[in-house]
């Protein structure tokens, strides 16, 4: 069997104008309101053309080859990368997302979403590349100086130039105010980079003639940990062509996403200048942390989608033993492992929980796109508060999704998914990065529980449950959508006794010791909501589609009841008596 990619293109267009009704929201953004769904479809078929035809047939030789670091200390991609970046920025693919003032289309990140979705299922590691350009070319817009912008956004919009984020050093983690490296005030107002970064993605390439580093670093007489932070951009070839004082020590050698040059920096008094205030290089960083974090929760989804795909048709090939209800008029000795009951739950519950992360994720999206573009400032301040509650639910639970639905999807494949000719151990081990990088997912539920929960008393919480309960409203009387409208109401109602539970927990390690199960708690939440509304929307679709239609309800109605009742277990730790953390026990 051949490793191959169908976009999910039927899927992304039923999740957009059906499920959110997205095409009402651009009408309300100028800039988006001459956006229509016809030319959002168009565009995602060149997209998934491009993922499939090009990228694709790249991710596992990219795999075998690898990155190599050369005597002079540049990086050599694999084979065809090079090639595939230029086709995607003559494409103008880089610029899609990006504001027309610097050279961008302005499509809405939605949109952007669903591509990146496409062209990490396809090819991860050759996706980390242009991954990062969203972010610098954000941070840039919101903090850069007049003269760094016009110098460095449209390279950067078009593609031109790609960037990276150094930020973590050997020391420091995910602490980053461990972070050491010094940042020297010159007189002509640039600055002297000195030190060492580690795990520096797209560090050093050959895809580009320059690349834009983002460096986190302490200007002299900071104050101690974040506060102390600055950020300054460090190009890897100054305006006058010649080299700055930056090196690749060294690439790593990783699990997985072999294709991407994951760099170890040195910044020997490099030339750089500095983006945004003195000792706000963290707040200048945020600007572009909750699409950044839906960036790797697609990533994720598109790992979780090639192996629910690739799965499937394996399955329905591969003939082992008598299924308990043979096809009618079946002779041979074996039936195909797609009709076992283990297999078909395996398949559903990955296929189930693809798509409702889908709609979950384009939420998010949409959420991102009100907050940049509505002109009512009310709409703009709520959609930023979804965004912000939904981006580490995303960001942890798709990276699961991706990795653990790749074993899953390893064990229909049997012994032969253990062998690297079949492409799903490859999928399993290019996924599990994204549950560490860009804040581990224990992070995100601390994130979820101090920033997004206690922190506002709330109040996103309660909008988040308002809406789910519009939805019970919508589907309570509408026949074939009851099921889902009480399993949705009853989540609700335990996810509103379980946030409340804990709020009004006063002990700080109890709290976080439940983070977690809080975290899972919402994400079932979610899925409940979105099993419901893509069941509703399909309903109105059944008279011109019918056979997709009832194939997506029966998938919804396996996560609800299959999948869904997998929450109590989170709520009633999080209401229940407190639960003792014990001690570990001192190494011996």
């Amino acid at each position: 069997m051949s490793w191959s990619y169908h976009a999910p293109l039927r899927d992304m267009r039923f999740v957009m104008a059906d499920v959110l009704e997205a095409p009402a929201s651009w009408a309300g953004c100028p800039a988006h309101a001459d956006l229509d769904i016809e030319t959002v479809s168009t565009v995602l078929e060149q997209a998934a053309r491009f993922a499939s035809q090009q990228l694709q047939p790249l991710n596992g030789p990219g795999d075998s080859s690898g990155c190599q670091l050369q005597a002079d200390g540049r990086v050599a991609t694999p084979p065809g990368f090079a090639a595939a970046y230029q086709a995607f920025v003559n494409a103008g693919w880089p610029a899609l997302a990006a504001e027309p003032q610097w050279g961008g289309q302005g499509l809405p990140l939605l949109v952007d979403g669903a591509i990146r979705e496409m062209l990490d299922a396809c090819n991860h590691a050759w996706t980390m590349y242009p991954d990062l350009l969203h972010g610098a070319v954000e941070t840039l817009a919101a903090h850069g100086s007049a003269e760094l912008q016009q110098r460095y956004l449209p390279k950067l919009v078009s593609g031109e130039w790609l960037a990276a984020m150094a930020l973590t050093e050997p020391q420091a983690g995910s602490d980053l105010g461990q972070v050491r490296t010094r940042a020297e005030p010159q007189a002509d107002g640039s600055l002297r980079v000195s030190g060492n970064k580690i795990f520096i993605s797209g560090g050093a390439h050959d895809l580009t003639p320059n690349i834009v580093h983002l460096v986190l670093c302490r200007l002299p007489h900071a104050a101690a940990g974040t506060r102390g932070l600055s950020l300054a951009l460090v190009p890897q070839v100054l305006s006058d062509g010649s080299r700055n004082a930056m090196h690749c020590d060294g690439i790593e050698k990783k699990m997985g996403i072999k294709g991407s040059a994951t760099c170890a920096m040195r910044y020997d008094g490099a030339t750089g200048w500095l983006v945004g205030e003195p000792g706000r290089g963290l707040a200048a960083m945020f600007v572009m942390m909750n699409s950044a974090r839906l960036h790797v929760a697609l990533q994720g989804l598109g790992h979780a989608e090639m192996a629910a795909q690739n799965a499937l048709r394996y399955a329905q090939e591969r003939h082992q033993l008598r299924a308990p209800r043979r096809p009618e008029g079946a002779t041979t000795g074996a039936d195909p492992i797609a009709l076992h009951p283990a297999m078909r739950h395996v398949l559903l519950r990955l296929q189930a929980q693809v798509e409702a992360g889908r709609v979950i994720a384009a939420r998010a999206a949409l959420a991102l796109d009100l907050a940049a573009h509505h002109p009512d400032a009310d709409t703009r301040n709520a959609a930023n508060a979804r965004a912000g509650l939904l981006t580490p639910l995303l960001k942890a639970q798709l990276t699961r999704l991706g990795f653990e639905g790749a074993s899953s999807a390893l064990q229909v494949f049997g012994g032969y998914g253990y062998v690297h000719e079949y492409g799903i151990e490859q999928t399993l081990r290019d996924a599990r990065i994204a549950m560490i990088y860009e804040g581990t997912n224990e992070i995100q539920a601390i994130d979820l529980v101090q920033r997004k929960l206690l922190a506002d008393g709330g109040a996103a919480f309660e909008a988040l449950l308002d809406e789910c309960r519009t939805e019970v409203q919508s589907c309570g009387a509408t026949p074939g959508l009851q099921a889902f409208a009480s399993a949705l109401a009853a989540h609700c109602d335990a996810a509103a006794k379980g946030v409340a539970a804990l709020l009004q927990r006063q002990d700080a390690e109890a709290v976080l010791s439940l983070a977690q199960d809080a975290m899972d708690g919402l994400w079932w939440l979610l899925n409940a909501w979105a099993f419901t509304a893509s069941a509703r929307a399909a309903l109105r679709v059944r008279s011109h589609d019918a056979a997709w239609a009832d194939a997506k309800l029966a998938r919804m109605r396996y996560g609800v009841e299959w999948l869904l009742p997998q929450a109590a277990l989170h709520w009633d730790r999080i209401a229940g008596r407190a639960l003792a953390l014990p001690e570990l026990e001192s190494a011996r």
